[in-house]
C-alpha cells in the first residue's frame, strides 16, 4: 500500500478549509516536502505561521489558471492533491465564466503540467453537486472529475494514478451553513434557513482528510471514491444549533428567530453522492463507495474490487435517515469548541 513517507507533496488550494487540514494530515506521515499552492497571500502567511518554521513545507504563490506558475510547482513533486477550486454555489451562478476558468480549465492546466513531469499520483477533490449537477459550481466540478479520470487515457507509457474523491458538505469549512448559523446566533438572529425541508450530508473536516488520504492508498487508476456520510435536515440543524448554542452567546433560545427565506439559485433540496447513472459503476465497501470508470483505461485493474457489492439504488441525502437534534449537537460540538466560534 502505497504511503507519502518521504514523498514530495502538492496540495493545490492547500489554504483552504478542506487543503489546510489535508496539509496537516500529510505532515503527519513524514512527507519529505509539502508545497502549499494557493492565491491567496494572506492565507499562506497565516498558515505559516500556524505550521511554524521547522516544518518541511514551501509556500508557493500563484493560481492554477497560469499554466506556467504550475509547472514550476510540480517540477519533482510525486504526488498531487488538487484541491483548488471555487465552490460558492450561488457566487458561482452568477460568475459562470470564472468558474469555468478555475475548477475546468485550471484542472486542465494541472494534468498537463502533471503528465508532463511524470509524476506518480493525482487525487483530485470533488463534491457531491458533481453528481447529476443543476448547479454551474456542480457542472464544473463533474467536468473537472472527468478530466482527471479521461487523463489516464493521456499517459501513454508513464506510470501516473488519476482518481478523484467525491463528499458532501464539510463541518465548518468556508461558506459552510454551521459558521453562518453561528454568526448569526451571536448577533441575535434571525437564522436564515433557505428551505426546512433540505438535507444534506455532512462530514467532519478531519475525516474529510481522512477520506482524500485512504484514497490515495487505495486508487489504482480512474476511481471516485466516495464516502458513507450521515444525513441533517436544515431545519433540524437550526433548531438543534439556537437550542444549543444561544445561551454561550447571552440569548434565549425562544428569542432568536428562525427565518426561512428560499432556496438560493443553484441549489437543490436534496444531494446526491451517487446518482442513478452512477450506481451501475459503483461498488459498495465498508465505509466508502467507489465509482469505477466509465471509460477504457488500458492499466485499469478492477481486481480489488471483484468481491465488492454492487450498489442497487443511488445514494442520496433524501433516502437516508437523519440526524436528530441531540445527534447534530453531538457532531458539531467539537468542532465548536475546537475553533472557538463561539
Amino acid at each position: 500500500m502505497p504511503s507519502l513517507e518521504e514523498k514530495d507533496v502538492l496540495v493545490t488550494g492547500g489554504c483552504g478549509s478542506i487543503g489546510s487540514r489535508l496539509v496537516k494530515a500529510i505532515l503527519a506521515e513524514d512527507p519529505s516536502v509539502v508545497r502549499v499552492f494557493d492565491n491567496s497571500e494572506e492565507a499562506l502567511f497565516s498558515l505559516q505561521k500556524e505550521l511554524g518554521d521547522d516544518a518541511p513545507v514551501r509556500y508557493l504563490l500563484g493560481d492554477i489558471r497560469d499554466q506556467d506558475r504550475l509547472e514550476l510547482a510540480v517540477e519533482d513533486i510525486d504526488v498531487v492533491f488538487h484541491a483548488a477550486a471555487l465552490k460558492h454555489v450561488t457566487l458561482n451562478e452568477y460568475n459562470p465564466f470564472e468558474t469555468v476558468q478555475t475548477n475546468v480549465n485550471g484542472t486542465q492546466n494541472l494534468i498537463r503540467a502533471a503528465l508532463e513531469e511524470e509524476i506518480e499520483s493525482f487525487i483530485g477533490i470533488s463534491t457531491d453537486k458533481a453528481s447529476n449537477p443543476t448547479s454551474v459550481m456542480g457542472a464544473t466540478k463533474l467536468l473537472s472529475e472527468r478530466l482527471i479520470i479521461a487523463a489516464n487515457t493521456y499517459k501513454g507509457n508513464r506510470n501516473i494514478s488519476f482518481g478523484c474523491v467525491r463528499f458532501g458538505n464539510v463541518l465548518g469549512s468556508s461558506g459552510s451553513v454551521v459558521p453562518l448559523f453561528l454568526d448569526q446566533i451571536q448577533q441575535g438572529g434571525p437564522v436564515t434557513v433557505t428551505n426546512p425541508e433540505m438535507t444534506r450530508f455532512i462530514l467532519p473536516i478531519d475525516e474529510a482528510a481522512s477520506l482524500v488520504l485512504k484514497a490515495y492508498q487505495k486508487m489504482t487508476s480512474g476511481e471516485i471514491f466516495v464516502l458513507k456520510m450521515p444525513v441533517f435536515q436544515i431545519g433540524t440543524l437550526a433548531e438543534a444549533m439556537v437550542e444549543e448554542y444561544a445561551p454561550a452567546a447571552g440569548y434565549k433560545p425562544e428569542d432568536i428567530d428562525i427565518k426561512t427565506i428560499g432556496a438560493r439559485p443553484g441549489e437543490r433540496i436534496h444531494e446526491k453522492l451517487v446518482s442513478e447513472d452512477e450506481r451501475f459503476q459503483a461498488r459498495e465497501l465498508e465505509d466508502m463507495y467507489v465509482i469505477l470508470p466509465q471509460i477504457d483505461i488500458a492499466a485499469y485493474d478492477d481486481l480489488n474490487y471483484s468481491d465488492a457489492t454492487p450498489v442497487e439504488n443511488a445514494y442520496t441525502s433524501a433516502d437516508e435517515n437523519p440526524l436528530s437534534e441531540a445527534e447534530i449537537v453531538q457532531k458539531i460540538d467539537h468542532h465548536v469548541s475546537q475553533h472557538d466560534l463561539l
